[in-house]
């Protein structure tokens, strides 16, 4: 058992996580989801909700097969799913007595500083009125040009920024792959998962794979970084496999599950 204590929780969750491979949305898995933050929320808990998911439901919407290249396709897709996402993500909420808001983000307005600190007011009001604000990124507006840099990459480097940001205890990932191994797991049979991981440097990037599901636009090594962001702000994070979101609870009641990613020095866990 290792002690878990963090007060100020965001918790990210994949696309894998969210639908099934056929694009539809798996709702009983956002139901345990809903029913697992909002539990945190009764326990006095502050918890951030990062949900990728918006362009692969809308996939899913549209009976689409592959992920479009062009970025205009992509904006209309994420336009068309973020609408459907959110309205269960209200209703599921909604059964379990749990307010929610929205907060969509690009990448500039955290980093000018005015749009910064409006953000961050609105993060903190929200957690004080024990709403569970769901982030993500502005896909309808969001790109890399010349020098209007206005997109995260993914959303595990989304969810690294808000925590850090917010001066979270803890970040939860939920992926589909139960931690980080010394070896691709898909690959090789006797990848032996990490339970600890204390540094990340270049060698812990060559055990990374590549990128996620077809729907999602993460991997593991886009997981690391955004778990050297955390380490580097002396903050923890957890990446464990979301089938079961309310795996959530277990993880906060100490049972050894994912990869914990945390400073040697940190004495606030054991």
């Amino acid at each position: 058992m290792r002690r878990i204590k963090a007060q100020r929780i965001v918790v990210k969750v994949g696309t894998s996580t969210l639908t099934y491979p056929n694009g539809k949305l798996n709702l009983q898995a956002i139901d345990q989801l809903c029913y697992s933050l909002s539990g945190l929320v009764n326990e006095n808990k502050e918890v951030v909700l990062v949900s990728s998911g918006a362009i692969g439901v809308g996939l899913g919407q549209l009976g689409m097969k592959e992920r479009p290249s062009a970025i205009p396709e992509q904006q209309a897709l994420a336009a068309i799913g973020q609408t459907q996402l959110m309205t269960v993500y209200q209703q599921r909420f909604a059964v379990y007595g749990q307010k929610i808001g929205q907060i969509l983000l690009t990448h500039d307005v955290m980093d000018y500083p005015t749009s910064r600190e409006n953000v961050l007011n609105t993060f903190e009001n929200l957690l004080r009125l024990k709403v569970i604000p769901i982030v993500n990124e502005n896909d309808t507006v969001a790109v890399d040009e010349l020098d209007h840099h206005t997109k995260f990459g993914d959303n595990d480097q989304l969810s690294a920024i808000v925590a850090t940001s917010i001066d979270a205890d803890l970040l939860i990932m939920l992926s589909d792959i139960d931690g980080f191994y010394d070896k691709n797991p898909r690959k090789f049979a006797d990848a032996k998962l990490l339970h600890t991981i204390n540094e990340i440097n270049a060698k812990t990037f060559e055990k990374a794979g590549g990128r996620g599901t077809k729907f999602g636009t993460g991997g593991m090594t886009t997981k690391l970084k955004a778990a050297k962001r955390m380490l580097d702000a002396n903050k923890a994070m957890i990446l464990a496999n979301g089938e079961n979101p309310s795996i959530i609870f277990k993880i906060l009641n100490g049972e050894q599950l994912g990869t914990l990613f945390i400073n040697k020095d940190d004495y606030r866990w054991r």
